[in-house]
């Protein structure tokens, strides 16, 4: 759990400092700059919410495991 918390607080910094590159170099006008950054934002969530919807099947699965009775 240490390692899932860890890995997405580094994705959120590296997506801030990114954005923060991104908008400094930009050769793009305002409007067209904040329509990608837009859709790349959404592509992002879209990403993690998919790795946290698989990471929670892997664990229901895990939990399921260990709930079942043991054979003796």
């Amino acid at each position: 759990m240490r390692r899932m918390f860890g890995f997405l607080i580094g994705v959120l910094v590296g997506a801030l400092v990114g954005s923060v590159v991104a908008l400094l170099l930009a050769p793009e006008s305002g409007e067209n700059l904040r329509g990608q950054i837009r859709e790349r934002g959404q592509g992002f969530m879209n990403e993690v919410r998919h790795a946290a919807d698989s990471r929670r099947i892997e664990l229901r699965g895990r939990l399921e495991s260990l709930r079942a009775p043991r054979a003796e």
